[in-house]
């Protein structure tokens, strides 16, 4: 398919709102857009999607293309992909981004076969070749052994699902101004195969560790389970919520929904703390945007070194009793000053 030009991410409605996750794309689009020189735009489909397009312009989009129908509110497969084609046929982007959520995961591989295109999923980095203005799409591959760098030179659109929690979302901006056009979505868009009967919400679920401001996260550095419960602790002790690598879910010394990286989870909290964690590929990808990264590891020549804003080079055997025995007595020191007053 020719192209027009144009970079273009696919926001997500959930509840009626602009889930975080559209912004987050929005900081990818806007530095592939401004290194092209190509205009910005995001395509989101929903049941009331045109109340909220203008907080899409204030987080770096300068047009929304908007399908809204009261159908749209749920998603469903057949409809988004056939609005969406309808679109980019119409309007021919460079370059089109989606989220590597539920959502982006199912409708993107439709969209590339129906356009013709590929897709490289779960990216955990984007660039552009000043050469040849081809989207580099970066991913883990090899099991996290290796980075491959994919190129898209034939078909278009070019097409990449990102990480969730992979970028953070560029500072609102209420100045900025842009253009809002709606898609007239008719009954033919509409009709689907798949019906939905319902949802229910999993009550034994944790809370997600993408929403943690604050994780502390174990690997394979303690040894065995006995030891690994001391991440339990410290966790408990910073009101903070318990990470892990792959190769500590392997062994089973905690669940896979502690698992941090690209065959876990991605997250993004303030503080990230790694105990005992080499820092692969793998693992890298999914806790790298982390605003502050203290690592502790044996080895000064550890990935995870090499990315922590400070680093310990220590037997956790001996640092975390330590680290255990200052957090209690902070703790205390606070209950007793709040039982005093």
């Amino acid at each position: 398919m020719r192209s027009d030009g144009g970079v273009w991410v696919l926001g997500e409605e959930r509840g009626g709102a602009v889930h975080p996750v559209s912004y987050e794309l929005l900081a990818w689009g806007r530095d592939l857009a401004d290194k092209l020189r190509e205009p910005l735009t995001c395509a989101i489909l929903g049941n009331r999607v045109q109340e909220t397009a203008d907080t899409l312009i204030h987080h770096g989009a300068d047009q929304v293309l908007v399908a809204a129908n009261q159908a749209l509110g749920t998603f469903l497969p057949d409809p988004y992909a056939r609005i969406l084609t309808t679109l980019v046929r119409d309007r021919r982007p460079s370059i089109l981004l989606a989220a590597a959520t539920t959502m982006g995961r199912t409708l993107m591989p439709i969209l590339a076969a129906m356009l013709h295109t590929g897709l490289t999923a779960d990216c955990t980095g984007l660039d552009v070749d000043p050469a040849e203005r081809l989207l580099l799409q970066s991913r883990p591959a090899i099991g996290g052994n290796v980075m491959a760098t994919i190129k898209t030179p034939h078909h278009r659109p070019q097409m990449a699902t990102v990480r969730p929690k992979s970028r953070r979302p560029l500072p609102l901006d209420p100045g900025r101004t842009g253009n809002v056009i709606e898609h007239n979505v008719t009954s033919e868009d509409l009709a689907s195969r798949i019906s939905r009967l319902g949802f229910e919400r999993d009550p034994t679920a944790e809370a997600p560790i993408q929403d943690a401001d604050v994780i502390v996260a174990g690997g394979k550095g303690f040894q065995n389970a006995k030891r690994f419960s001391e991440v339990f602790q410290i966790a408990e002790l910073l009101g903070a919520a318990v990470g892990a690598s792959r190769m500590a879910v392997d062994q089973g010394w905690v669940s896979y929904a502690h698992q941090v990286g690209l065959s876990g989870k991605s997250v993004s909290p303030k503080l990230y703390l790694a105990l005992g964690i080499s820092g692969s590929a793998n693992h890298l990808a999914g806790m790298s945007s982390s605003e502050r990264i203290v690592a502790v590891n044996k080895d000064p020549e550890a990935n995870i070194l090499k990315v922590a804003d400070f680093g310990i080079v220590g037997d956790l055997a001996e640092i975390v009793p330590v680290l255990l025995g200052q957090l209690r007595a902070v703790h205390k020191t606070v209950k007793r000053g709040d039982s005093d007053a």
